[in-house]
């Protein structure tokens, strides 16, 4: 797992907790927040965006 770091331009790990699947959109548990990612053909998932660290209201943010 991995999330972009925009102002670096380079992708950051994440050590994931649970990752929930929505076709090839994930949110992604990892330091007591939810990330945003897609899911690759490959099995890589990367993430965008923190979605703050309460899961409904990271759901709602799909």
């Amino acid at each position: 797992m991995v999330v972009e770091d925009w102002r670096l331009g380079e992708y950051v790990p994440l050590e994931a907790g649970v990752i929930l699947t929505f076709h090839e959109l994930c949110l992604v548990e990892a330091e007591g927040e939810w990330f945003m990612g897609r899911t690759e053909a490959d099995g890589t998932v990367i993430c965008w965006a923190s979605y703050g660290s309460d899961l409904g209201e990271a759901i709602r943010g799909l």
